[in-house]
């Protein structure tokens, strides 16, 4: 004896979700973001930088803290430069990073809109 599962037809189902959905701009922005602190070493450095003093951070006080070269974590600044979640000023020979306020919350809410 075989039973058959019948499925009764839904309007909703096929349906496409048109409120709320993010735009492929948006989703781009966001990935970045969620891609930038996709890696451990870089969530430190953006913690790092958020807990300094004046909410800035110089490249030359990164390095230790992470046990890493210069040129490497200059590498993952740049990731985080590129997502938009600090921004970097150059004063003289020395890099320094500014957490941008908000950044990682814009990701987050894209997401639930």
């Amino acid at each position: 004896m075989t039973s058959e599962l019948v499925l009764a037809p839904t309007a909703a189902c096929c349906a496409p979700p048109v409120d709320g959905v993010i735009d492929r701009d948006d989703a781009e922005r966001v990935a970045r973001v969620f891609k930038a602190l996709g890696d451990p070493t870089r969530v430190r450095l953006l913690s790092l930088i958020s807990a300094a003093g004046g909410g800035e951070a110089c490249i030359c006080d990164l390095t230790d803290p992470v046990a890493l070269s210069q040129p490497t974590v200059s590498h993952h600044m740049k990731q985080l430069v590129e997502a938009g979640l600090v921004t970097r000023e150059q004063r003289g020979r020395w890099a320094y990073f500014r957490a941008v306020p908000r950044a990682l919350e814009h990701a987050v809410s894209a997401l639930r809109a």
